[in-house]
């Protein structure tokens, strides 16, 4: 009889065995993979540090000393697309990691006790989605001011009713389930219950939804620096990167064009590693 680490075991590598027939999605868990690590070794990989300024090579195109050119304070592009990485992950790991741990307990407790208490949280929450996602973003980090913590903050809290509604769907299928049950009869707590017995069995869902909100919390992220809530200057960000090259688009539309394409394959790699999990964890696919 397979005791219940061996059956982990055994349901990860189903999923993993799921997962590699969609090649898109392996792709873009590696492309994901390559990204994280480029952040994290920066410092080893950038060739220049990315605040160091030379007014005499401003708005260089490619050379052999900088390869992505400068930009229009003389300030290597390469790096700062590498330092930007950090920042931009960061908040996408960030806020979604704000997002995911409210929204999920919000959904469990809403999904596991219904009644009044579900309608309560449910009717917050229509009224908390009543404000577009950017707006309510745009509208924290205004108040916060901008700043990359505040700018993470503001994108946790936006993300949050999505991850409740989700949970509580989720809840409210396993919730009556017999190892429920089971665990009610033996007296546990309502928090044991939910904790080691009601997430557990329904976070599958969550975790497709997580991994494609990373890729839009990077997105948003890339938006709040556009408009100056974001990352501030002279620290890089990808979104910071593109709103600095604005004004020189027509002449050297390689400083936005960078940048732009960094966030598009990071939030592309996100949505199609998302749409492969959520392949790979539904029992309904697998042969």
């Amino acid at each position: 009889m397979k005791t219940k680490k061996q059956k982990k075991q055994s349901q990860l590598y189903e999923v993993w065995r799921q997962l590699k027939k969609n090649k898109l999605a392996v792709v873009s868990m590696f492309v994901l993979l390559a990204i994280i690590l480029v952040a994290v070794f920066a410092p080893v990989l950038a060739p220049y540090d990315y605040k160091e300024q030379n007014a005499m090579q401003s708005n260089l195109g490619s050379t052999a000393e900088h390869l992505l050119g400068t930009d229009k304070l003389g300030r290597d592009i390469l790096s700062r697309i590498i330092y930007g990485a950090r920042n931009s992950l960061i908040m996408g790991f960030s806020a979604i990691a704000i997002g995911a741990v409210i929204g999920i307990t919000i959904g469990a407790i809403s999904g596991y006790f219904g009644g009044w208490t579900d309608n309560i949280i449910m009717r917050l929450l229509d009224i908390y989605q009543a404000v577009p996602m950017l707006l309510l973003c745009i509208a924290l980090a205004a108040i916060l001011g901008p700043s990359l913590r505040n700018a993470i903050i503001a994108l946790g809290v936006g993300m949050v009713p999505g991850y409740a509604r989700m949970m509580r769907a989720s809840v409210m299928t396993v919730r009556d389930k017999e190892y429920v049950e089971s665990a009610k009869s033996k007296n546990c707590s309502t928090a044991r219950i939910i904790i080691k017995h009601i997430i557990p069995n329904a976070i599958g869902p969550m975790i497709v939804q997580i991994t494609m909100g990373v890729g839009s919390c990077i997105l948003s992220g890339a938006m709040l620096s556009f408009i100056g809530l974001g990352v501030q200057p002279p620290a890089a960000e990808w979104g910071a990167m593109i709103s600095e090259a604005r004004a020189t688009i027509r002449q050297y539309p390689t400083q936005c064009l960078y940048p732009g394409l960094c966030v598009m394959v990071s939030v592309l790699a996100c949505n199609l590693l998302g749409d492969g999990l959520r392949d790979a964890l539904d029992p309904r696919l697998r042969n």
